[in-house]
């Protein structure tokens, strides 16, 4: 596998998981929304339609996509695979999911990854607890990474030490109490970087360290109103430099991005995203990004 550590880098491989197996039935959908906190429950039939259109944009730009299988012992959270692992130069590093309820997601990916040929760098181990949503390559050699109510400090010292030899300068960002532990609020959450020196951010719950940082490293920082923050409109999937894939809903957001000259492209995802509060990043692991020269 030959990736650049970039969330904006052109996608040529990309794991999914599509809401037949991650969802599995109605039934166990009335199960287990509860308890996973999501905002209501996703209508099966509804989500497939939606995934269906989804994976037709996505496969418009992206020439490998693989899909994980199901597995009976997972949630409905499984379908957000962007969480359980992280991927590097030297291959994958498998997160422990700080959501306990997520616990078997890494072993899963494990077993689809190692198919696929693809090295195991390592894992995070308890007690540290780390999720791929906290973590955001801002270049090949910067990382930052939200210690949350999902990622603690164990868990990114170990990150660091699987990193060995591929950053230069890890950024930790404290993330705020926000609606407390329960609540799923990842650094992705406030970031999306849809270009090389460009970055979708919600600022209001935004470190003040982290934002000034951007800004010395050279980032246009595009500011998400409030009202499109709770419909997901900071999380937006840049399939290549000024080219983007984001939930629809969010008009103000998608002009700001026009603006500034990218190709925005849109999915329904009431039932797939809205629910479960997972965007188009979080919906997706690209293994594999390309510079294009």
């Amino acid at each position: 596998m030959k990736t650049v550590q970039s969330e904006v880098a052109k996608i040529q491989s990309l794991l999914l998981k599509h809401p037949r197996d991650a969802f599995q039935s109605q039934e166990l959908i009335m199960a287990q929304w509860r308890q996973l906190r999501y905002l209501g429950p996703p209508e099966l039939d509804r989500a497939i339609e939606e995934y269906e259109s989804f994976i037709q944009l996505l496969s418009n730009f992206v020439p490998r996509i693989h899909f994980l299988p199901r597995e009976s012992s997972l949630t409905l959270d499984s379908i957000y695979v962007r969480d359980a692992s992280i991927v590097c130069k030297k291959g994958v590093i498998l997160c422990n999911m700080g959501k306990p309820e997520r616990a078997q997601e890494p072993g899963a990916q494990e077993k689809f990854f190692r198919s696929l040929g693809i090295t195991i760098v390592g894992r995070i181990e308890a007690p540290g607890t780390l999720e791929g949503g906290d973590v955001v390559w801002l270049n090949d050699h910067t990382l930052a990474v939200g210690r949350s109510y999902r990622t603690n400090s164990e868990g990114i010292g170990q990150l660091k030490a699987l990193l060995e030899g591929c950053i230069e300068e890890m950024i930790i960002v404290d993330l705020p109490h926000w609606r407390g532990p329960k609540d799923v609020f990842h650094l992705m959450s406030i970031i999306s970087p849809v270009d090389h020196d460009t970055a979708l951010v919600y600022s209001p719950l935004m470190p003040i360290g982290f934002r000034e940082k951007l800004l010395a490293m050279g980032y246009k920082l595009l500011d998400v109103p409030d009202e499109e923050f709770e419909t997901l409109g900071c999380n937006v999937l840049a399939i290549e430099p000024g080219k983007c894939l984001m939930l629809s809903g969010n008009p103000k957001t998608r002009e700001l991005l026009q603006r500034q000259g990218m190709e925005v492209y849109e999915y329904k995802g009431e039932e797939i995203s809205i629910k479960g509060g997972g965007g188009p990043t979080c919906l997706t692991r690209p293994i594999e990004r390309i510079q294009e020269s």
